[in-house]
């Protein structure tokens, strides 16, 4: 059967293709969450002054679109959450650089170029004229920087999560300040927006937002169908040929999973390019991530088994049946890693960090290494088995009082199913130890019987009989022809016994079984064309007749003197 090599990379393109962009750039990252090492304040954040300057120039460089790190200076001045995307980042500094050209000039003696505070309010500043009029217009805004331990200084936390509503509430204030940036894509979306569906609504979110989340969703589940419908076609046109085709049920979980990616890879997308304000971005990226990685496991788990199950069929094609062995292992320990992928990247969307719960699992290492010592000694009991092939898969073998048919090697332990049709299991560190009697591996498989023919056979039947079965052996396609032994061996209770002593060359025991009924199939047919018949135990008893009249005389004592 063909395998579809084309569907299995079509899956793991999507899988690719789906994958989220979760390494952000590290020069939009803010300094604020590299502080740890630094030792001395960064000269363009040194004071609120500094950190404001930098933020406006970085700003007024970014209207050149060849200044590609302009963005990422001004993130730097910026305390922002942890797990924005890159493009939230910079929604949020192209809204506090809208924000304070609204209020109006900012002029470097409204700030501080030292001082031993670690907090400062810039807006609004009573003594401010702009300030103080802007302020009245529209109350409850602050724009506040603070210090960190190093003394860089940055937009905190509370203003930043305030400047969406602050950049929506003034939107109507004319730019008295500073340079025109070219409008982003979700810009220009809310620009074409109706003044109706405009204004903060129930979390902060507009009613035209509430409508874009609406249609990312539905645009997720209406790819997710589509993907699975493209998916399934593809494969009802490879197994065309196929006398079983895959059934119906089993082909729609097979590619639920990618139709699930790519539905999260729209809705990541949606999230990117700052469809929302920041908090409820960063909850929404932490739910979309989790279900991306979700269906990432699920669906290298099913690509996993579809390259299994093609390794599986090309194995049966080949003499050796190590591959047999092997593929099963090479699929456990594909998923284990596809696992491990996962949960680090879970724990990536959590915001966990992996390296010192890494740390902690070294300190407790011993502790699991002597909790797990019979798994670990199983494990590498697996690994010699392979390399030692003492046996195969299909091998009948008798291990440590049982026996039957090797079925599969697994990383712990072996099962073996009897002929009882039981299945044992068997740990793989007790397989390195035991003597394995591999009845599988015989090149020869020995036959000894006694043929009794009855005591009335002439010799010359018996001759031609052991002849006759001599040439059975000879020409049967299934038997050794340089050793084997048909004599006339015992004069036994019942009958002469003709020892017949061969061995068949069988792969496995069915067509050995089937091979000796043809084989006494036909010394029976021999025998009948020869007239020689089988004994069976009989005893002869002879009756003696006695004599009532007979009389007992006893016999003559000899002389002792003679």
């Amino acid at each position: 059967m063909r395998i579809p090599h084309t569907l299995a990379t079509i899956l793991a393109t999507l899988i690719l293709l789906a994958v989220p962009a979760h390494a952000q750039d590290t020069t939009d990252e803010p300094a604020a969450e590299q502080a740890s090492t630094q030792t001395e304040a960064d000269p363009a954040l040194a004071s609120p002054r500094a950190t404001m300057m930098s933020f406006l120039q970085a700003m007024n460089d970014a209207s050149d679109a060849k200044n590609t790190s302009a963005y990422s200076r001004a993130i730097e001045t910026l305390d922002l959450a942890a797990g924005l995307p890159t493009e939230s980042k910079r929604a949020m500094a192209r809204e506090l650089y809208a924000v304070l050209n609204r209020i109006g000039l900012v002029s470097p003696s409204h700030l501080p170029a030292q001082t031993d505070a670690h907090r400062f309010r810039f807006y609004p500043q009573p003594e401010i004229v702009a300030h103080a009029t802007f302020n009245a217009r529209h109350p409850g805004f602050t724009i506040v920087l603070i210090s960190d331990e190093v003394g860089n200084w940055r937009f905190n936390r509370d203003t930043l999560d305030s400047i969406h509503d602050f950049y929506i509430a003034t939107e109507n204030e004319t730019a008295l300040a500073g340079v025109q940036l070219d409008k982003t894509l979700i810009e220009r979306i809310r620009a074409a927006v109706p003044a109706s569906l405009k204004g903060s609504t129930t979390i902060g979110l507009e009613h035209w937002q509430w409508i874009g989340i609406f249609l990312v969703i539905l645009a997720g589940i209406i790819l997710d169908r589509i993907v699975r419908t493209i998916l399934r076609t593809v494969w009802h046109r490879i197994e065309r040929n196929r006398a079983n085709p895959a059934d119906k049920d089993t082909l729609n979980k097979a590619v639920r999973p990618f139709g699930l990616l790519a539905a999260a890879g729209v809705w990541y997308l949606a999230l990117t390019i700052g469809l929302l304000p920041p908090t409820p971005t960063i909850a929404l990226l932490v739910a979309v991530k989790v279900i991306w990685i979700v269906g990432f496991v699920w669906g290298a788990f099913k690509l996993t088994d579809l390259v299994a199950e093609w390794l599986a069929k090309q194995a049966g094609k080949t003499e050796t049946k190590f591959d047999d062995l092997l593929i099963p292992l090479v699929q456990r320990t594909a998923k284990i890693f596809i696992t491990a992928v996962g949960l680090i990247y879970l724990a990536s969307a959590f915001s966990i960090e992996i390296l010192p719960l890494l740390t902690g699992l070294g300190i407790g290492g011993l502790a699991v290494a002597f909790a797990a010592k019979d798994t670990i000694e199983n494990f590498f009991g697996s690994v010699a088995v392979i390399l030692d092939r003492p046996f195969e898969i299909g091998d009948w073998i008798y291990v440590n009082d049982v026996e039957g048919t090797v079925e599969d090697l697994g990383f712990r332990s072996t099962r073996i199913r009897t002929f009882y049709n039981s299945l044992v299991t068997v740990p793989n560190a007790t397989l390195v130890r035991a003597k394995v009697d591999n009845y599988g591996r015989r090149k020869y498989r020995r036959f000894k019987t006694m043929i009794n023919v009855t005591y009335d056979t002439p010799p010359e039947k018996i001759e031609a009989f052991c002849a006759g079965i001599r040439e059975i052996i000879k020409l049967h396609p299934y038997t050794r022809k340089d050793y084997y032994h048909v004599w006339l061996n015992n004069f036994g209770p019942h009958s002469l016994d003709i020892l017949v002593y061969m061995f068949f060359e069988c792969p496995d025991w069915s067509i050995e079984l089937r091979e000796k009924h043809r084989f006494m199939l036909d010394v029976i047919r021999l025998a009948d064309r020869l007239g020689v018949e089988f004994a069976f135990p009989t005893q002869t008893l002879h009756v003696a007749q006695l004599d009532p009249t007979a009389e007992h005389n006893p016999a003559d004592i000899p002389d002792a003197n003679v």
